[in-house]
């Protein structure tokens, strides 16, 4: 867990909000699923929103429920402004990491009137930490280009190999 005062900007400039970082459960799904279709759109992705919000509502009570997904979200006033998660993912050591586990991020949103204040951020220190306590040494992401500058200050950088994806 993980509280901070932030200042709150546009209509009433200077005000302290508290945000709040706690791990997500399945209470937070509806949310969760929101976010993501938001996540889509604020990157002009084009979706079937019925189609992707029911299908990731059914993968994330699975993967929730299973332990290889792990959320965390941001509260401010007790209202959920910004979340992000992980997927853990078997990986074989190499060269880079004598893990057996990558934590693969994504779904990492603020919603727009909270965006610079460090909410996202805030998500990131909290999935590190627990990477860290896990043992996991391995942490990899897609950033868009928003996101990108946050991501690099926080030591993320392009492998000479960028993954490569086939749908078949």
């Amino acid at each position: 867990m993980h509280s901070n005062g932030i200042t709150a900007s546009g209509d009433n400039p200077g005000i302290m909000l508290t945000h709040h970082v706690r791990a997500a459960s399945l209470a937070d799904v509806e949310m969760l699923v929101q976010h993501r279709i938001a996540m889509f759109t604020d990157m002009g992705t084009s979706l079937d929103v019925p189609t992707v919000s029911r299908a990731f509502r059914e993968w994330l009570v699975a993967s929730m429920g299973s332990g290889v997904y792990r959320a965390w979200v941001v509260e401010v006033d007790a209202r959920i402004v910004a979340g992000g998660g992980i997927t853990l993912i078997p990986w074989p050591p190499g060269p880079w990491w004598p893990g057996e586990r990558v934590a693969y991020v994504y779904n990492v949103y603020t919603e727009r009137t909270h965006r610079r204040r460090g909410l996202a951020r805030a998500v990131m220190d909290a999935i590190h930490a627990w990477c860290r306590a896990e043992g996991i040494a391995a942490v990899a992401l897609n950033a868009s280009l928003e996101a990108r500058p946050l991501y690099e200050s926080m030591g993320y950088a392009e492998t000479p190999r960028p993954m490569m994806w086939k749908l078949t």
